[in-house]
């Protein structure tokens, strides 16, 4: 049975350093594809963001629009203590799914916040994620195409189930494996990039 995944369980993972999916820095993959941004002013959300090295990454490179979300308070004090210029008001101690926010992102990035839902969720987070999006705003980042756990996160998938979640609302410019995966991720990850119709 899996445990009840809400803010207290994040918190305790974080004040007990039990987060394993936490590489200490910016992915490669997330990295390269943001170096290739060129609109300091779009709006880009960060959900499930943990410490939040993309943001730091994108607030850094002077990106003026970046949100990060996540359920737990700890990541959010470690994001402002490392990267004291965002505002405090863009970082947001919510549910994803209960960000009031419509048509408001060009960006949402995907970063281990999707295996971290429970598995009846993933459609939900597709719609909730295109209700957040502009029109033609993207989707863009990391999931795992692997098994993973069944009773705690990260849970698994393979891309067949991921496409049935979004073939009909986004536009698939990219949908394939990963090739600049971090090493322990290698094969095990798939990049997309989706459009929201």
């Amino acid at each position: 049975m899996s445990p009840e995944l809400d803010t207290n369980y994040w918190n305790q993972r974080y004040l007990n350093n039990e987060f394993g999916w936490d590489i200490g820095e910016i992915s490669t993959p997330l990295k390269n594809y943001f170096d290739q941004l060129t609109d300091k002013d779009c709006f880009i959300l960060i959900p499930g963001a943990g410490n939040a090295y993309e943001a730091e990454y994108l607030v850094n490179k002077g990106f003026s629009n970046v949100y990060v979300c996540d359920f737990s308070e700890q990541p959010l004090l470690n994001l402002k203590e490392r990267c004291s210029s965002i505002p405090s008001s863009h970082l947001l101690q919510e549910d994803y799914f209960k960000l009031p926010f419509k048509n408001k992102f060009d960006l949402i990035v995907e970063q281990t916040f999707f295996c971290a839902l429970l598995p009846e969720l993933r459609q939900n987070y597709f719609l909730k994620t295109k209700e957040l999006l502009k029109p033609g705003g993207k989707l863009v980042g990391l999931l795992f195409n692997d098994t993973l756990n069944s009773d705690k996160p990260p849970f698994g998938g393979t891309s067949n189930e991921y496409y049935n979640y979004f073939k009909d609302d986004y536009k698939i410019n990219v949908f394939e494996p990963c090739y600049n995966s971090i090493k322990p991720r290698q094969g095990r990850e798939l990049f997309i990039n989706l459009q929201k119709l």
